[in-house]
């Protein structure tokens, strides 16, 4: 009997084994697939969310939480008040609230710290080396070796925290409790700068005068109209320097929350010893920054002015000396280091704040009206936390004042009560009285029970509900509410307000902004380029005493002009870009010397050489181009100048055929052309119109057959030719004529 074929089972997938809540346990060398957006939302979206509520953005009261950690360990250490004590024990405290590690916690009390000049209303007052803000090189002391304290300003940020101004939250074990926000009685969030990155989003404040601020916010509470400027003109730094104001750019940033202010460092000229001093510099860099840059400027040659330069800060401040050489402006050098070095930088605005756990972007006025809310919202708070406790003051008092009538009757209640449970109700019933009043009654010490005691306390009942009334009646007027925001902005203002440090210049020179040419001693000199690419210059008086000139072996010198040392030079080279410089940078040569090469003095690309030298003192005549192809280009020389002084410009003529022939025509010429088929053709530049395109093709100037191309060009007048009208043509392009036997004896003259 045939047995019937047993059909094939599909396989079973193995079954995966599974833990609680959903968590699958996966076999090793498995791949679970997953979308990508299933990812970022499980992996990605928490922590981005953490960094931007929790870490890197400031909130409403002006701190971040890592700041009011640390500010807040200092209150509960009693560092208001008390004195300073090592920074270590403030740090091993507030890990109790932030569980980073010691050094970042540190980081950040340094950062609040007066000795520090970050701030510019501190709010910790140090003893020790605290590093400076201005300087990178100069770091901070250990935080056993520094000492701390709050000062005095933050009175302010702590008044009636204990008066439920604030929400308290557990700490991350729940071991203990710690503000959301701080109770600030002034706009810390403007008073001082703040930095954060966040994921996806920053934010950057720069800091306003806070006697400015607290004046402005008072204005803004009586009139929500008020212009801002009036009271608060601008920002103002700790580091003071001039800011250079533009109301448009500033108008931008109180409306918006973007933008940029420009701050210049301050400086002295002190004449007697020929050097300037700056004393204030920029919040955006350091004084090592700028002698770095400065550096740069003059090992590259762009500042010849400065002979020496140190840094002199001391324990009297920042201050940068710079000496300059003899007969040098000062004025004219402090421009030129304002446009190329940190010496004048912006301060990019982007007022991104958290408001109710949201990253918002906000002008000053809106930023002024949150704090506004904010601070009205914490007055309330402290009013009816005060209020309550009146209240429940005045009603034991009540309960006291009904024992005046008969305090024997109270005594013979309590002394004839057999069960001590029975006492309050005895004395609720005998007395008409609550149990909260019969409780404080009935604690009341044997040494009170006498009527001048009971008197004393019941006189306060007047004075209770007079401010009970008091306090209702500033609750249901949020006029009165807004009067005591403003009775403490004003205390404010008047204890702690400072004088500006960063002046105000209102009118500065527009004609900055465009870089002026650098100015160079103007004296003859004699410039010489060689066809391998060197280049050298020597004053009249070194020429006449030299010997013979030394060149590298093979090369020849192409080019020898006499010019001044302030004239301009263009190097085209052979990647169709020109490199423009002065003849004042290269330093005076003499005849015994090579010179410089000049693919690597101006750090022309891999492989690029230069094909042709132009001089120029006022950018006037044309660049003459001639292609293989035939065609020829003529560009005006100003087509080259620029105004920001650029050291490099691409496309500086045509790549649509090999270069054969650049001059530089002062006025118009006739040229030579020659071609591969043994023709020659004489054309004059005027034929040629100018394009003011750079990189134009030309125009075609010689008709040419399939593989033939111009071989060579030279300046008509070098040429000897027997008859040369019969090469000459009225109209182009033309093929030109061929060289006959007494051509081909021609002299050529080197240019």
């Amino acid at each position: 009997m045939a047995r019937t074929p047993k059909k094939k089972q599909p396989a079973k997938a193995p079954v995966r084994p599974q833990l609680g809540d959903g968590v699958e346990i996966i076999d090793a060398g498995s791949v679970l697939e997953e979308p990508i957006t299933r990812t970022l939302e499980i992996n990605f979206m928490p922590y981005a969310m953490s960094v931007i509520v929790s870490r890197a953005l400031p909130e409403i009261d002006g701190f971040k939480p890592a700041h009011r950690k640390v500010l807040y360990t200092m209150y509960e250490m009693g560092l208001l008040k008390g004195a300073r004590t090592k920074s270590a024990n403030i740090v091993g405290s507030t890990m109790h609230l932030n569980p980073h590690g010691d050094q970042a916690i540190y980081d950040t009390m340094v950062r609040l710290a007066r000795g520090n000049e970050t701030l510019l209303v501190p709010f910790v007052s140090g003893k020790g080396n605290f590093g400076k803000a201005y300087s990178r090189d100069m770091a901070y002391a250990a935080s056993r070796y520094t000492e701390a304290k709050l000062e005095d300003v933050c009175i302010e940020l702590f008044r009636d925290i204990d008066k439920d101004t604030v929400d308290f939250v557990d700490n991350y074990d729940a071991s203990t409790k710690e503000p959301t926000l701080l109770p600030v009685t002034f706009p810390t969030i403007l008073a001082n700068n703040t930095l954060g990155i966040a994921v996806g989003m920053a934010s950057n404040i720069c800091s306003f005068n806070l006697a400015e601020l607290c004046n402005t916010t008072i204005a803004l509470l009586k009139d929500p109209k008020h212009d801002l400027f009036s009271t608060m003109p601008a920002p103002d730094f700790v580091g003071g320097g001039y800011i250079l104001y533009n109301e448009e750019e500033l108008q931008k940033i109180y409306e918006t929350g973007r933008g940029s202010v420009r701050v210049r460092a301050r400086y002295a000229y002190q004449k007697d010893g020929n050097r300037i001093e700056i004393t204030q510099i920029p919040p955006t860099t350091t004084v090592e920054a700028i002698m770095d840059k400065i550096a740069e400027l003059v090992k590259a040659g762009r500042v010849k002015e400065i002979s020496d330069m140190r840094d002199e800060t001391d324990l009297n401040g920042l201050k940068l000396t710079i000496d300059l050489k003899r007969g040098q402006d000062p004025e004219k050098l402090m421009q030129k280091l304002f446009r190329t070095t940190p010496l004048e930088d912006s301060f990019a605005c982007n007022f991104n704040i958290l408001i109710a756990g949201m990253p918002r972007v906000m002008g000053v006025r809106e930023i002024l009206e949150e704090w506004t809310a904010f601070r009205t919202e914490c007055v309330r708070r402290r009013t009816y936390h005060e209020l309550q406790g009146k209240e429940k003051r005045l009603h034991l008092l009540k309960g006291l004042a009904a024992i005046l009538l008969d305090i024997d009757k109270a005594v013979r209640i309590v002394r004839e009560t057999e069960e001590e449970d029975e006492v309050l109700p005895n004395l609720m019933i005998g007395f008409g009285i609550d149990r909260e009043q019969a409780e404080y009654v009935a604690e009341i010490r044997l040494r009170h029970l006498n009527r001048e005691y009971i008197l004393k306390r019941t006189q306060e009942t007047g004075d209770l509900e007079a401010d009970i009334a008091r306090l209702k009646d500033l609750l249901a007027s949020p006029a009165k509410l807004k009067k005591v925001i403003i009775d403490e902005l004003s205390a404010v203002a008047k204890q702690y307000g400072e004088a500006r440090r960063s002046e105000i210049i209102y009118e500065a020179n527009e004609a900055e902004d465009d870089e002026p040419a650098d100015e160079m001693p103007d004296y003859p000199v004699t410039v010489f380029y060689t066809r391998e690419g060197y280049f050298k210059k020597i004053t009249p008086q070194s020429l006449r005493m030299s010997g013979e000139q030394k060149l590298k072996e093979g090369d020849v010198i192409e080019v020898q002009l006499e010019t001044r040392n302030n004239a301009e030079l263009l190097f085209f080279t052979n990647k169709c870009q020109v490199y423009k410089c002065r003849v004042g940078d290269f330093d005076d040569g003499k005849t015994s010397v090579m010179g410089d090469y000049i693919a690597a003095r101006l750090s022309m690309e891999e492989g690029e050489a230069p094909v042709y030298m132009a001089l120029t003192t006022d950018y006037k005549g044309h660049m003459f181009f001639l292609f293989a192809n035939g065609k020829a280009a003529k560009v005006p020389m100003e087509s080259y100048a620029t105004k920001q002084n650029r050291r490099k410009l691409l496309n500086a003529f045509s790549d649509k055929s090999p270069l054969v022939y650049a001059a530089y025509l002062h006025d118009e010429c006739e040229l030579a052309i020659y071609t591969s088929a043994g023709r020659l053709l004489l054309v004059h530049s005027a034929q040629v119109p100018a394009k003011q395109t750079k990189n134009t093709a030309g125009v075609n100037v010689i008709t040419l057959k399939k593989n033939q191309s111009i071989t060579l060009a030279r300046r008509a007048e070098r040429v000897e030719l027997a008859d040369p009208h019969r090469f000459r043509v009225r109209t182009l392009p033309a093929a030109g004529a061929l060289l006959r036997a007494q051509d081909t004896a021609e002299q050529l003259k080197l240019e």
